[in-house]
């Protein structure tokens, strides 16, 4: 019996080193994926700021406040 309850016992650690290993996994991919996320937004918001400077410019040219 006591075999039995040993072979459960480790089958229980295994399960759980298994169940935490994937979670880290998981954590890790989510990671991931909110940087990529935030680097992504980071580059939309400076293409943005790009083209409205890049407007106001053509605005300022085309009235001449830019001489």
């Amino acid at each position: 019996m006591a075999d039995n309850s040993q072979n459960m016992s480790y089958q229980a650690g295994e399960a759980k080193g298994q169940a935490q290993e994937k979670a880290s996994g998981m954590m890790d991919k989510a990671g991931n994926a909110a940087q990529s996320a935030k680097e992504s937004s980071q580059q939309a918001g400076q293409q943005v700021k790009d083209k409205a400077q890049g407007a106001a410019e053509s605005v300022k040219n085309a009235v001449g406040m830019n001489k």
